[in-house]
């Protein structure tokens, strides 16, 4: 996963992060540092559980390339927005009549594109995205910034597992397309008209082979010249506003 670039969403120290997650503030994900086995660590580590707050033990070295401060080993990433729980986003769209349109993001990670992504599905009437606890880009300042706002407007699920939610989504009867090179399938070619989730993975290391195996059908955007792909957000806009264009005209 890539550094974050923008620490103003950062609270460390011990007793800091205990506060916190006392105070049921949004956490998007806490760092703590391998070695670290004191009671208050376990503490942690058991509010993080019982709150489905994603904790990665990392190497001291992670921790002090993101503050020099006295993080005693923990650091904590505040997010500006509460997370949605996939299975009553879907309720909740069945309820509205609407055919769902769903966007899953398999490891997207740096968090320019996903803000430019977020701001792109707001636009294009996307009903929630779907990201991973672990492997996604934080929500943070620049998240926030490089979707103009866009972020307070749609809903995003951080699910366990992406696999988990796309068994989830497919047990609800919604079509999922693979936006992956992996294929012979031009992108205007696949069926996004009806309930449909559309599913993208890093410019790094794209959608897991698995999780490609479990959608309907692959669909990828072709490119003429010598560089090998699409910005991870611009494929999203092309990929989205063919489904808007689907929707529109069907």
């Amino acid at each position: 996963m890539k550094e974050e670039k923008n620490y103003d969403n950062v609270i460390f120290g011990i007793h800091p992060v205990i506060e916190a997650l006392e105070a049921e503030k949004n956490i998007d994900k806490i760092l703590m540092i391998n070695t670290l086995r004191s009671h208050s660590a376990k503490y942690i580590s058991q509010i993080a559980k019982d709150r489905k707050i994603s904790l990665n033990r990392v190497p001291l070295e992670k921790l002090q390339r993101i503050t020099k401060a006295n993080h005693q080993g923990v650091i904590a990433f505040t997010s500006p927005i509460e997370f949605n729980s996939l299975e009553v986003e879907l309720a909740k769209i069945e309820r509205s009549g609407e055919a769902p349109l769903i966007l899953v993001l398999d490891r997207v990670n740096d968090v320019r594109n996903f803000g430019a992504i977020i701001r792109t599905a707001e636009c294009a009437g996307v009903h929630t995205i779907v990201i991973p606890k672990k492997g996604a880009a934080s929500i943070n300042p620049e998240t926030v910034k490089t979707s103009a706002g866009a972020i307070f407007n749609i809903s995003i699920c951080k699910e366990a597992g992406i696999d988990n939610a796309l068994e989830l989504i497919k047990s609800k009867g919604i079509h999922m397309v693979a936006c992956t090179e992996k294929t012979d399938k031009e992108y205007y070619e696949a069926d996004y008209t009806g309930p449909v989730a559309i599913v993208m993975g890093s410019e790094e290391s794209g959608i897991a082979i698995s999780n490609i195996k479990k959608c309907h059908e692959s669909a990828r955007i072709p490119l003429f010249g010598k560089t090998e792909s699409l910005n991870v957000s611009v494929a999203a806009g092309i990929i989205l506003y063919e489904a808007v264009r689907q929707r529109i005209h069907m």
